[in-house]
Parts: C-alpha cells; structure tokens; sequence
C-alpha cells in the first residue's frame, strides 16, 4: 500500500478521565505523533524538552526505535515515557509510566483547574 506523503492525521481519542486529540505527521523518511490534552502534551522524541519546559509547557516524551518507531498516537499509549519537563512532573508524570497513565494525569488536571 502506497500511503501519499506528507500526511496528517488528527483523531479525536477517549480516556477515563476525558478526550484528547491524537496526531500523526509523516514524511519522506520521517513522522512524529502525539497525544495533546488541554494542560499538555505526551509526544515522541522529537520533542524538545529545554525548550518546551522554558516556556513553561507541560511536556512528557516516550522514545521509539528505529525497529519500532512511534508513528501513530495509539503507539504512545503503551510505550514508556522516558523523560518530562518540570511542569509535566508536577502533574505527577514520572519516566517509565506508560503513554496511557501520563495522558489520563493531564486530563486529570484539566478537570482539577476546570
């Protein structure tokens, strides 16, 4: 199957603790997904954390691997999130939770600061 690229793909996703949109960009030899919720975002490793953390973004990273990219937002949910920008931690986002946990926190604070 040929997919067209460059591609976007925007999908709304439901949690226990609320609805997110779920992202996936490609492109020739390239693509990134994520996972954005009002307080923040559970994305890949394309994601710069420094940044991202000084402008106070609430941030939460999983890396795939070359074998196993993260090409779809649904991959995020069972991948291990491996690092966080400050803010992400203090909504109780810690490295080595799943996608999943880190995304129904920050939905979680949604509904806290609502």
């Amino acid at each position: 199957m040929n997919v067209r690229l460059p591609r976007t793909i925007t999908q709304s996703m439901q949690f226990k603790n609320g609805c997110a949109t779920g992202m996936s960009h490609r492109w020739k030899k390239g693509q990134y997904c994520s996972i954005m919720t009002e307080a923040g975002i559970v994305g890949c490793g394309i994601y710069d954390l420094a940044t991202a953390g000084e402008f106070g973004q609430a941030i939460a990273i999983a890396k795939g691997t070359p074998q196993h990219p993260l090409v779809d937002p649904d991959d995020l949910l069972e991948a291990s999130i491996v690092a966080a920008t400050p803010q992400a931690l203090a909504l109780g986002i810690q490295p080595g939770m799943s996608g999943r946990a880190a995304v129904e926190l920050m939905l979680a604070a949604n509904t806290d600061t609502a």
